[in-house]
């Protein structure tokens, strides 16, 4: 039977690859109105706090690799690419690049577990946009939102545990607080699920772990005007500081990867914000490429391709 290889496409927001390159990509996100010279100020400044740079297309490469060889493992014949939304390499290019490589049929995943109209949606007109480009057809099954994968909650498990072990406080004197980026209010009403996931991931983790004291707070709040999705995480942590909890681990449910939002928002700014509370504040480690966080991906995949394209999944043609 003839053989098919799958291509999966991972997409991730994307960062500048240097202090140069921040005007450029602010440009970028604005679609194409730049910025004030304050803003590319601080924002660069944000940069140079974390080393000048994002890791983050390095990390999702990595994240790339790791999935291809599992799917192989499973007889999947595929190749994986990654694109991004706002830097190198586009999405336009990963397009170009499956068929180049005839690549037709494709899997696609944003590396952000849970479903906004405003940001995963956001990917998918993007994808259709890149796709209108060429004339060749690509047949795409899209991932909407796989934040229910028990495999990605078990992986978040693990990175809690792996923290508490390393927390000098009893675990009981903890409190663990959940983190996603927020989002516009305007465009998260009126049924908008994204909220509903988010704290649907959250309690279910809190009860694989046996989490007894645990909240939730958004962050990374854009510059946008009018009402963000709330409570933000500082005002979450003056709050637990008030109650007297003063011992708080973070669990970024919301990314995947190590990044700005992570390395600047959370290990800078909460942490200085910590520090002059007297709160003792620990962030667990990102699932980047732990393996059951490849499983997770792995399992997803699988279950698109299983769904959209049968016959096309394994290296024999079966399905």
């Amino acid at each position: 039977m003839h053989r098919e290889k799958i291509g999966v496409l991972l997409m991730a927001y994307g960062s500048p690859d240097s202090l140069n390159d921040v005007e450029a990509y602010f440009t970028e996100i604005r679609r194409g109105q730049k910025p004030k010279p304050e803003e590319v100020e601080e924002l660069g400044e944000r940069y140079k706090r974390i080393g000048g740079r994002s890791p983050l297309l390095e990390i999702t490469k990595l994240q790339a690799m790791a999935l291809e060889a599992s799917l192989r493992l499973q007889g999947v014949d595929c190749r994986v690419y990654v694109g991004m939304k706002h830097w190198y390499p586009f999405i336009d290019d990963a397009v170009k690049s499956m068929l180049d490589d005839g690549i037709r049929r494709v899997v696609a995943v944003v590396l952000a577990p849970h479903y906004s109209k405003t940001s995963i949606g956001g990917y998918k007109e993007a994808l259709i946009t890149a796709k209108s480009k060429f004339k060749e057809t690509l047949s795409i099954s899209f991932v909407e939102n796989w934040g229910d994968n028990s495999l990605f909650l078990r992986a978040w498990v693990e990175k809690i545990e792996a923290a508490l072990t390393g927390f000098q406080s009893s675990v009981k004197d903890l409190f663990v607080v959940f983190t996603a980026h927020s989002l516009p209010q305007s465009v998260t009403e009126p049924d908008d699920p994204y909220p509903t996931q988010l704290q649907e991931s959250c309690r279910r983790v809190a009860e694989m772990a046996n989490l007894s004291r645990w909240t939730f707070a958004y962050q990374s709040a854009g510059l946008r005007k009018g009402k963000w999705l709330g409570p933000d995480i500082l005002e979450r942590l003056r709050e637990l500081a008030g109650f007297g909890d003063h011992n708080v681990l973070i669990v970024p449910i919301g990314f995947v990867s190590d990044h700005l939002e992570i390395l600047y928002d959370i290990d800078v700014e909460c942490q200085d914000f910590a520090k002059a509370n007297g709160i003792n504040l620990v962030r667990t480690e990102m699932l980047n490429t732990s393996p059951t966080f490849i499983a997770a991906l792995t399992a997803t995949v699988k279950e698109h391709l299983e769904r959209d394209f049968p016959g096309a999944r394994t290296k024999n043609g079966i399905g």
